[in-house]
C-alpha cells in the first residue's frame, strides 16, 4: 500500500508518497506557474522518475504520464458518465486500464481487462489531501501513483472556474 499525502502549507501542491509504514518513497513536486498542470515525481535523491502534465491541445481533458523519460500512458476523462467519474489510462499496447469511482466518496478502482488491479481511497476528514493506494503486485506502482495524481489534477481543474483559454 502507498499513501500520497499533500504537505500542509506547501507552495505548489507538493506531495510525499509513503509506504504503509510511513517511510517516504517519493516526493511529488507540483510545478507552480505552469500552464500545463505539471507534477514531477522524484526519488529520495531528488532525481525525476516520472511526471504528469496536462496536454494543452486535446478534445477531452488529457494528462500524459512519463516514466523514466518515456511516455507511459495518457489519462483521459471519459465523456458522458453521470454519477461516476471514469478515466481511461491508455498505455502502449492492448492492456489499457480504466479508473472509475464516485466523485463524492472519493473511492476509485483501477481495472485492467475487467480485473481490479488497484484501489484508491481519498480520506475526507484530513487537513491535507490524502490518498491511500493499493496496487497489485504485477502492476507498476509508479504508473498507478501518476494516474492518481492525474486524477487529482483533473478533479482540481474541474472545481476551478472555467478558463476561456482551455
Amino acid at each position: 500500500m502507498y499513501v500520497i499525502r499533500e504537505r500542509f502549507f506547501a507552495f505548489g501542491d507538493d506531495f510525499d508518497v509513503l509506504d504503509e509504514h510511513g517511510n517516504k518513497l517519493f516526493h511529488v513536486d507540483g510545478k507552480v506557474f505552469t500552464v500545463r498542470d505539471k507534477v514531477v515525481i522524484e526519488d529520495l535523491n531528488g532525481d525525476e522518475v516520472a511526471s504528469v502534465h496536462r496536454q494543452l491541445i486535446a478534445l477531452r481533458q488529457t494528462y500524459e504520464i512519463r516514466i523514466a523519460g518515456e511516455k507511459a500512458a495518457e489519462v483521459r476523462k471519459k465523456l458522458f458518465t453521470p454519477f461516476r467519474d471514469k478515466f481511461t489510462i491508455d498505455v502502449p499496447g492492448p492492456d489499457d486500464l480504466e479508473m472509475k469511482g464516485d466523485l463524492l466518496d472519493h473511492e476509485y478502482v483501477i481495472e485492467q481487462n475487467g480485473q481490479e488491479v488497484a484501489a484508491v481511497s481519498k480520506r475526507w476528514l484530513t487537513i491535507r489531501d490524502t490518498y491511500a493506494v493499493q496496487v497489485a503486485a504485477h502492476i507498476n506502482p509508479l504508473l498507478i501513483i501518476a494516474s492518481v495524481l492525474a486524477l487529482d489534477l483533473a478533479l482540481d481543474r474541474a472545481n476551478q472556474p472555467a478558463d476561456p483559454n482551455d
